[in-house]
């Protein structure tokens, strides 16, 4: 099943919904991955994060930072999930266009880059799952698929040609620009609120935990395969635990781009599709997608 991109319908106020419709099937220009080889723009911060922890020695671990690091955890994992997954690159839900833009805004400060970068990296890895243009295929290894593709340069830039329905909003493209601002917002405020502790472990060592799990996703092919699918895409209990409902890989690319629910069974919990579900009953976001009857499991 192949991703079918989206493109919305008309330009809402500042707090209508935004809507959708089906746009023809665009690939990307050449030029969008023209450079090769590794960004050292991005493996020198990349690798200076992962020792910045190690400070830790010296500030110590504060029982206010462990808060600080669970808190930004799980607020940035439902901004990737809700928001940057389910919201900006499949649209399995609507939204107002205040909240897409706080959606937005929360996502950068995982430190994950961009909505419309992650988005259209993300919609290409659909329409080209495991193929040499699917950006993380898991066909070129567990390290290219779990950092390396992050980390090259062909990759640096927002693939525009795949994020049309999201460009067209002017705050958008800005906080793509700019998204740095909402990390360096949180590690002010992790300072604030637990002094150096509570940056070193709060918010270095939260977004690093962060990261691999987000990563794990795409490059840990490990579980159960209940769907032919065409890629190598599996469904995990544990990853789903640690993703809020991320882990149903497989299940995923069974139903993609339709559905915002990713867990099928009783057994396979979904807790991000239920925060949203909550989020609907106060009217916070509408028109969640489910899979068809024909498409759920026996």
């Amino acid at each position: 099943m192949r991703y079918a991109g989206l493109a919305t319908t008309a330009r809402p106020d500042d707090d209508d919904e935004v809507t959708q419709a089906t746009a023809p099937h665009r690939t990307a220009p050449a030029s969008g991955v023209a450079r090769t080889g590794w960004s050292r723009l991005s493996v020198v911060p990349f690798a200076i994060f992962h020792l910045l922890p190690l400070l830790a020695v010296f500030t110590g671990v504060t029982r206010r930072a462990l808060i600080i690091a669970f808190v930004a955890y799980f607020a940035r994992l439902v901004s990737i999930t809700a928001g940057y997954h389910r919201y900006f690159s499949h649209r399995s839900y609507r939204t107002g266009r205040v909240r897409q833009f706080v959606l937005a805004f929360v996502g950068t400060t995982a430190v994950q880059r961009g909505p419309l970068w992650w988005a259209g990296n993300h919609r290409a890895h659909h329409r080209y799952s495991d193929t040499d243009r699917d950006p993380h295929s898991a066909s070129r290894g567990f390290w290219w698929s779990h950092v390396g593709w992050i980390l090259s340069a062909n990759y640096a830039n927002t693939n525009h040609a795949l994020v049309g329905d999201l460009a067209r909003y002017r705050e958008l493209r800005f906080i793509d620009r700019h998204d740095w601002i909402g990390p360096w917002s949180l590690g002010v405020v992790c300072f604030q609120l637990g002094g150096w502790s509570g940056l070193i472990i709060g918010f270095f060592a939260s977004t690093i935990v962060l990261w691999h799990v987000t990563f794990t996703i795409n490059s840990l092919a490990l579980g159960r395969r209940p769907y032919p699918t065409k890629d190598t895409s599996r469904n995990s209990f544990a990853l789903a635990l640690l993703s809020l409902g991320e882990g149903w890989h497989n299940n995923h690319h069974h139903h993609q781009p339709h559905s915002c629910l990713q867990g099928n069974r009783w057994y396979e919990i979904d807790p991000t599709y239920a925060l949203l579900r909550i989020a609907q009953l106060l009217h916070i976001v509408t028109n969640i997608k489910t899979p068809s009857r024909q498409a759920r499991p026996t």
